[in-house]
């Protein structure tokens, strides 16, 4: 029985341990947003994708861009005065091209400024949704996505040129009805893209954005640095607060026995060299 009741006893330790943790995690969140809030006279909005691990089983959860991220930034935004400035904290792969659209669009219509911060990477639809911002500031290391639409596994151009590049006669219809919805996609991403960058910039400004963007000069994941992303025409800054590397270190990684990258996580100032005591060399 003895054995028994420790059993339990550990059970109950390891599944309630877990949640304790968790809530302070976001009461930490919850601190820093405050603060940098206070900081910035701004409502913060986190949107932040991460592979977080379910609390007892430990099993890692992807997480992408969706209805309800839009939903609830939706809410997040509505109930923000229209003159207080609002601040998003952007880490995200990308998703749903209907919750990007829907995010940035909200965004942009917000009458106080916007500023989006990029500690690490934006892509694809989070790209789109960085457009919407009055200001964009990224960590010189961040990047940023194509915005290329992808049907199916096969990005939308690919599709297109096996128009260009096989007899229309020796083409499947199953192919051709690819094709034909790529081209709508790409239009559409296009325009959703000059119209959402038309709020901050000039319309040859603007279209060139969405070509440079949405026409699959790119393959789908390539990383754009803050130097194209500038050649491109976007204006970004480089001034990253100190709290938005805070507020990440506060959404983890689902953790492994051993992590693949380990320091001391303390700021290292550049130190003087000692002297050396050995004496004199011959």
């Amino acid at each position: 029985m003895e054995l028994l009741n420790l059993l339990w006893f550990f059970l109950l330790i390891a599944s309630v341990v877990p949640l304790i943790h968790q809530r302070m995690i976001e009461a930490a969140r919850m601190h820093l947003f405050r603060k940098l809030e206070e900081r910035r006279n701004s409502r913060v909005i986190a949107l932040i994708h991460r592979q977080e691990s379910m609390a007892f089983l430990g099993f890692p959860v992807a997480r992408y861009l969706d209805i309800e991220d839009s939903e609830r930034v939706l809410r997040a935004i509505k109930l923000t005065d229209p003159n207080l400035p609002i601040d998003v904290i952007l880490h995200t792969p990308g998703g749903l091209v209907l919750a990007s659209e829907q995010i940035a669009n909200a965004l942009s219509k917000h009458p106080a400024k916007v500023t989006v911060f990029v500690p690490h990477y934006a892509m694809s639809g989070g790209t789109m949704i960085a457009l919407a911002a009055d200001e964009i500031i990224m960590d010189e290391n961040a990047v940023l996505g194509p915005v290329d639409p992808q049907i199916g596994q096969y990005p939308a151009v690919s599709i297109l040129n096996v128009l260009d590049q096989k007899d229309i006669n020796k083409i499947d219809d199953d192919t051709l009805i690819l094709a034909d919805i790529s081209r709508k996609a790409i239009e559409q991403v296009k325009a959703t893209i000059q119209r959402i960058a038309s709020t901050h910039y000039n319309p040859e400004q603007a279209e060139r954005l969405a070509i440079g963007l949405a026409s699959g000069k790119w393959t789908h994941d390539y990383p754009i640095t803050v130097d194209e992303a500038r050649e491109l025409g976007l204006t970004i800054s480089t001034e990253m607060p100190t709290e938005i590397y805070q507020i990440m270190n506060l959404y983890p990684q689902a953790t492994t026995r051993r992590p693949s990258v380990e320091y001391i996580p303390m700021p290292y100032p550049k130190r003087p060299t000692l002297p050396d005591r050995s004496g004199p060399k011959t």
